[in-house]
Protein backbone atom coordinates (compact mmCIF):
# COMPACT_ATOMS: atom_id res chain seq x y z
CA UNK A 1 0.00 0.00 0.00
CA UNK A 2 1.52 3.73 -0.74
CA UNK A 3 2.65 5.86 2.55
CA UNK A 4 0.25 8.38 1.17
CA UNK A 5 -2.96 7.16 -0.50
CA UNK A 6 -4.37 10.85 -0.24
CA UNK A 7 -1.96 12.29 -2.60
CA UNK A 8 -2.79 13.09 -6.19
CA UNK A 9 0.15 10.75 -7.38
CA UNK A 10 -0.77 8.14 -4.44
CA UNK A 11 -0.40 5.31 -7.06
CA UNK A 12 3.27 5.88 -7.53
CA UNK A 13 3.75 7.44 -4.23
CA UNK A 14 6.63 5.81 -1.70
CA UNK A 15 8.03 6.41 1.89
CA UNK A 16 10.97 8.53 0.30
CA UNK A 17 8.33 11.13 -1.91
CA UNK A 18 6.12 11.12 1.14
CA UNK A 19 8.64 12.93 3.39
CA UNK A 20 7.70 16.93 3.60
CA UNK A 21 4.32 16.04 2.07
CA UNK A 22 1.85 18.08 3.41
CA UNK A 23 -0.92 15.24 3.67
CA UNK A 24 1.90 12.63 5.86
CA UNK A 25 0.30 11.21 8.78
CA UNK A 26 -3.33 12.35 7.84
CA UNK A 27 -2.45 15.93 7.39
CA UNK A 28 -4.57 16.16 4.17
CA UNK A 29 -4.35 19.98 2.57
CA UNK A 30 -7.07 19.20 0.27
CA UNK A 31 -9.39 19.94 3.03
CA UNK A 32 -12.42 22.46 2.71
CA UNK A 33 -13.16 24.96 4.85
CA UNK A 34 -16.92 24.77 6.26
CA UNK A 35 -19.05 27.72 5.42
CA UNK A 36 -18.46 30.32 7.98
CA UNK A 37 -22.02 30.67 9.79
CA UNK A 38 -21.75 26.52 10.62
CA UNK A 39 -19.47 25.05 13.44
CA UNK A 40 -19.45 20.93 13.39
CA UNK A 41 -17.86 19.30 16.38
CA UNK A 42 -17.44 15.57 14.47
CA UNK A 43 -18.57 14.34 11.35
CA UNK A 44 -19.34 10.94 10.80
CA UNK A 45 -19.82 8.61 7.40
CA UNK A 46 -21.89 6.06 7.23
CA UNK A 47 -20.73 3.80 4.36
CA UNK A 48 -20.84 0.52 2.53
CA UNK A 49 -18.57 -1.46 -0.02
CA UNK A 50 -22.05 -2.36 -2.13
CA UNK A 51 -25.27 -0.38 -2.23
CA UNK A 52 -28.93 -1.54 -0.85
CA UNK A 53 -27.79 -2.17 2.22
CA UNK A 54 -29.50 -0.04 4.22
CA UNK A 55 -26.89 3.07 4.54
CA UNK A 56 -29.88 5.74 4.89
CA UNK A 57 -31.60 3.71 7.12
CA UNK A 58 -28.64 3.51 9.60
CA UNK A 59 -27.75 6.94 8.63
CA UNK A 60 -31.22 8.10 9.83
CA UNK A 61 -31.56 5.93 12.77
CA UNK A 62 -28.04 7.22 14.22
CA UNK A 63 -29.30 10.76 13.61
CA UNK A 64 -32.54 10.46 15.14
CA UNK A 65 -31.25 8.77 18.40
CA UNK A 66 -28.54 11.14 18.91
CA UNK A 67 -30.90 14.45 18.17
CA UNK A 68 -33.51 12.19 21.18
CA UNK A 69 -30.15 12.14 23.21
CA UNK A 70 -30.39 16.19 23.01
CA UNK A 71 -27.56 16.91 20.40
CA UNK A 72 -27.72 19.18 17.79
CA UNK A 73 -27.42 16.82 14.50
CA UNK A 74 -27.37 17.40 10.66
CA UNK A 75 -27.71 15.07 8.30
CA UNK A 76 -25.55 15.68 4.60
CA UNK A 77 -27.40 13.31 2.06
CA UNK A 78 -23.97 12.94 -0.42
CA UNK A 79 -25.48 9.70 -2.21
CA UNK A 80 -26.33 12.77 -4.98
CA UNK A 81 -28.39 10.40 -7.76
CA UNK A 82 -29.90 8.00 -4.92
CA UNK A 83 -30.89 10.46 -2.18
CA UNK A 84 -33.70 8.94 0.15
CA UNK A 85 -32.96 11.13 3.42
CA UNK A 86 -35.84 13.61 3.17
CA UNK A 87 -38.37 11.55 1.61
CA UNK A 88 -38.21 9.26 5.11
CA UNK A 89 -38.34 12.75 7.11
CA UNK A 90 -41.20 14.44 5.12
CA UNK A 91 -38.81 17.17 3.52
CA UNK A 92 -39.27 18.84 0.48
CA UNK A 93 -37.80 21.92 -1.02
CA UNK A 94 -36.96 23.73 -2.38
CA UNK A 95 -34.18 25.11 0.41
CA UNK A 96 -33.63 28.58 1.53
CA UNK A 97 -30.57 30.61 -0.02
CA UNK A 98 -29.12 33.94 0.97
CA UNK A 99 -25.80 35.56 -0.24
CA UNK A 100 -24.02 33.60 2.84
CA UNK A 101 -25.16 30.68 1.28
CA UNK A 102 -27.91 27.31 2.17
CA UNK A 103 -29.86 26.79 4.59
CA UNK A 104 -30.09 23.27 5.50
CA UNK A 105 -33.53 22.34 6.10
CA UNK A 106 -34.67 20.72 10.01
CA UNK A 107 -37.26 18.00 9.80
CA UNK A 108 -39.79 17.58 12.24
CA UNK A 109 -37.48 16.40 15.13
CA UNK A 110 -35.05 19.25 14.73
CA UNK A 111 -32.16 17.40 12.54
CA UNK A 112 -31.10 19.52 10.02
CA UNK A 113 -30.78 18.35 6.75
CA UNK A 114 -29.18 19.15 2.94
CA UNK A 115 -29.87 16.39 -0.02
CA UNK A 116 -29.86 17.11 -4.14
CA UNK A 117 -33.72 16.71 -3.83
CA UNK A 118 -34.22 19.80 -2.15
CA UNK A 119 -32.48 21.87 -4.69
CA UNK A 120 -34.01 20.54 -7.95
CA UNK A 121 -36.79 21.64 -9.36
CA UNK A 122 -38.79 17.95 -9.87
CA UNK A 123 -37.69 15.30 -6.85
CA UNK A 124 -38.28 12.37 -9.37
CA UNK A 125 -35.83 13.35 -11.75
CA UNK A 126 -32.89 12.14 -12.44
CA UNK A 127 -29.52 13.06 -11.51
CA UNK A 128 -27.27 12.60 -14.74
CA UNK A 129 -24.18 14.14 -13.74
CA UNK A 130 -21.02 12.61 -14.59
CA UNK A 131 -18.89 12.28 -11.35
CA UNK A 132 -16.76 15.42 -11.01
CA UNK A 133 -19.96 17.32 -11.27
CA UNK A 134 -21.66 14.70 -8.19
CA UNK A 135 -17.96 15.55 -6.12
CA UNK A 136 -18.36 18.84 -6.52
CA UNK A 137 -21.99 19.23 -5.41
CA UNK A 138 -20.92 17.07 -1.91
CA UNK A 139 -18.21 19.60 -1.51
CA UNK A 140 -20.74 22.70 -1.79
CA UNK A 141 -23.12 20.59 1.17
CA UNK A 142 -19.76 21.68 2.88
CA UNK A 143 -18.58 24.87 2.00
CA UNK A 144 -22.19 26.28 1.21
CA UNK A 145 -24.45 24.89 3.32
CA UNK A 146 -25.70 26.39 6.43
CA UNK A 147 -25.53 24.47 9.16
CA UNK A 148 -25.36 26.31 12.34
CA UNK A 149 -23.96 24.49 15.35
CA UNK A 150 -23.93 21.11 15.17
CA UNK A 151 -22.02 18.46 17.73
CA UNK A 152 -23.21 15.79 14.90
CA UNK A 153 -22.93 15.54 10.95
CA UNK A 154 -23.76 12.10 9.90
CA UNK A 155 -23.08 12.19 5.88
CA UNK A 156 -25.05 9.51 3.93
CA UNK A 157 -22.10 8.00 1.89
CA UNK A 158 -23.02 7.04 -2.11
CA UNK A 159 -22.06 3.23 -2.30
CA UNK A 160 -18.66 1.84 -3.34
CA UNK A 161 -15.25 3.24 -3.46
CA UNK A 162 -15.27 5.47 -6.24
CA UNK A 163 -15.62 9.20 -6.83
CA UNK A 164 -17.63 10.70 -4.74
CA UNK A 165 -16.10 8.56 -1.13
CA UNK A 166 -13.00 9.50 -2.37
CA UNK A 167 -14.23 13.51 -2.71
CA UNK A 168 -15.75 13.07 0.65
CA UNK A 169 -12.44 11.96 2.55
CA UNK A 170 -10.14 14.21 0.75
CA UNK A 171 -12.49 17.30 1.09
CA UNK A 172 -14.60 16.92 4.34
CA UNK A 173 -12.78 16.31 7.96
CA UNK A 174 -14.32 13.36 8.82
CA UNK A 175 -13.94 11.95 12.10
CA UNK A 176 -14.62 8.62 11.95
CA UNK A 177 -16.94 5.74 10.06
CA UNK A 178 -19.56 3.11 10.29
CA UNK A 179 -19.36 0.77 7.81
CA UNK A 180 -22.71 -0.84 6.50
CA UNK A 181 -23.28 -4.56 5.50
CA UNK A 182 -25.57 -7.66 5.09
CA UNK A 183 -25.35 -10.91 6.49
CA UNK A 184 -23.83 -12.83 2.97
CA UNK A 185 -20.91 -14.59 3.07
CA UNK A 186 -19.78 -12.23 0.42
CA UNK A 187 -20.04 -9.58 3.66
CA UNK A 188 -15.97 -10.23 4.12
CA UNK A 189 -15.23 -8.76 0.79
CA UNK A 190 -17.59 -5.67 1.06
CA UNK A 191 -16.54 -4.43 4.67
CA UNK A 192 -12.54 -4.93 3.19
CA UNK A 193 -12.87 -2.84 0.29
CA UNK A 194 -14.91 0.09 2.68
CA UNK A 195 -12.14 -0.88 5.24
CA UNK A 196 -9.37 -0.65 3.11
CA UNK A 197 -10.07 2.93 1.67
CA UNK A 198 -10.66 4.39 4.52
CA UNK A 199 -6.99 2.99 5.75
CA UNK A 200 -5.50 4.52 2.82
CA UNK A 201 -7.48 7.70 3.61
CA UNK A 202 -6.57 7.68 7.08
CA UNK A 203 -9.75 7.60 8.11
CA UNK A 204 -10.83 5.92 11.73
CA UNK A 205 -13.36 3.13 11.34
CA UNK A 206 -15.63 3.08 14.38
CA UNK A 207 -17.10 -0.30 13.98
CA UNK A 208 -19.65 -2.17 11.62
CA UNK A 209 -23.30 -2.49 11.59
CA UNK A 210 -25.13 -5.50 10.07
CA UNK A 211 -28.50 -4.85 8.27
CA UNK A 212 -31.18 -7.28 7.57
CA UNK A 213 -29.71 -9.34 9.82
CA UNK A 214 -32.95 -11.73 10.52
CA UNK A 215 -36.57 -11.31 10.20
CA UNK A 216 -38.29 -11.72 13.69
CA UNK A 217 -41.76 -14.22 12.91
CA UNK A 218 -44.47 -11.92 14.55
CA UNK A 219 -46.49 -15.01 15.53
CA UNK A 220 -43.56 -17.22 17.26
CA UNK A 221 -40.91 -15.10 17.56
CA UNK A 222 -38.36 -16.90 15.98
CA UNK A 223 -35.54 -15.49 14.27
CA UNK A 224 -35.21 -16.70 10.37
CA UNK A 225 -32.36 -15.60 8.62
CA UNK A 226 -33.88 -14.61 5.09
CA UNK A 227 -30.08 -13.58 3.83
CA UNK A 228 -28.53 -16.62 5.21
CA UNK A 229 -26.60 -17.07 8.69
CA UNK A 230 -25.06 -13.63 9.59
CA UNK A 231 -20.94 -13.60 9.01
CA UNK A 232 -20.50 -10.19 10.66
CA UNK A 233 -18.33 -11.51 13.64
CA UNK A 234 -16.12 -13.61 11.73
CA UNK A 235 -14.90 -9.82 9.17
CA UNK A 236 -15.20 -7.71 12.31
CA UNK A 237 -12.68 -9.92 13.72
CA UNK A 238 -10.43 -10.11 10.82
CA UNK A 239 -10.33 -6.21 10.79
CA UNK A 240 -10.23 -5.66 14.99
CA UNK A 241 -13.45 -4.04 14.45
CA UNK A 242 -16.03 -3.53 16.79
CA UNK A 243 -19.80 -4.64 16.28
CA UNK A 244 -22.42 -1.87 16.45
CA UNK A 245 -25.43 -3.24 15.81
CA UNK A 246 -27.36 -6.01 14.07
CA UNK A 247 -30.44 -4.41 12.45
CA UNK A 248 -33.44 -6.89 12.06
CA UNK A 249 -35.84 -6.71 8.57
CA UNK A 250 -38.34 -4.06 10.88
CA UNK A 251 -41.24 -3.51 8.76
CA UNK A 252 -42.55 -0.69 11.63
CA UNK A 253 -38.65 1.01 9.95
CA UNK A 254 -40.58 0.78 6.26
CA UNK A 255 -43.84 2.41 7.04
CA UNK A 256 -42.29 5.06 8.92
CA UNK A 257 -39.99 5.87 6.07
CA UNK A 258 -42.48 5.40 3.35
CA UNK A 259 -44.68 8.30 5.65
CA UNK A 260 -42.03 10.25 6.00
CA UNK A 261 -41.90 10.32 9.76
CA UNK A 262 -38.78 8.35 10.42
CA UNK A 263 -37.66 10.89 13.19
CA UNK A 264 -40.95 8.94 15.51
CA UNK A 265 -38.22 5.50 15.16
CA UNK A 266 -36.91 4.11 18.34
CA UNK A 267 -33.75 2.07 17.02
CA UNK A 268 -32.32 0.49 19.81
CA UNK A 269 -30.40 -1.67 18.01
CA UNK A 270 -27.45 0.38 17.43
CA UNK A 271 -26.84 1.08 21.31
CA UNK A 272 -23.51 0.12 21.12
CA UNK A 273 -22.90 2.63 17.96
CA UNK A 274 -24.42 5.61 19.98
CA UNK A 275 -22.12 4.63 23.04
CA UNK A 276 -19.02 4.89 20.91
CA UNK A 277 -20.42 8.22 18.97
CA UNK A 278 -20.69 9.61 22.64
CA UNK A 279 -17.68 8.90 24.69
Amino acid sequence: MPENSTCSSASSCSKESCEGCSSKNGQNSMIEPINPLSSVKKVIGVVSGKGGVGKSLVTASLAVSMRKAGYEVGIMDADITGPSIPKMFGLHGPAYGTDDGMYAIPSEDGTKIMSINLLVDDEEAPVIWRGPVIGGAVKQFWTDVIWGDLDYLFVDMPPGTGDVPLTVFQSIPIDGIIIVTSPQELVQLIVKKAYHMAEMMHIPVLGIVENFSYLKCPDCGKQISVFGESHIEEAADMLSLPVLGKLPIDPSFAKAADAGKFYEVDNHYLTAALDILKG
